[in-house]
């Protein structure tokens, strides 16, 4: 069963690994447990990915074990 997610409050922050002229950019939300809510940051009002937490820390653990 899915529940929606008010994400109308959510506080974006772009990766610190965007482009800095505005291309590329990557922007996620703190503050909703269990759940990293993430978006294109050029298309604000467009959909926004629920990436469960535990998956999301995953992956940036692996991305920089890369670097």
């Amino acid at each position: 069963m899915q529940h929606a997610v008010d994400l109308s409050t959510a506080r974006w922050r772009k990766s610190s690994h965007s482009n800095p002229n505005g291309g590329s950019c990557v922007e996620v939300a703190d503050d909703f447990p269990g759940l990293v809510p993430i978006r294109d940051s050029k298309n604000p009002h467009g959909p926004a990915l629920l990436i469960p937490a535990e998956a999301w820390a995953a992956f940036v653990t692996s991305l920089k074990s890369q670097s």
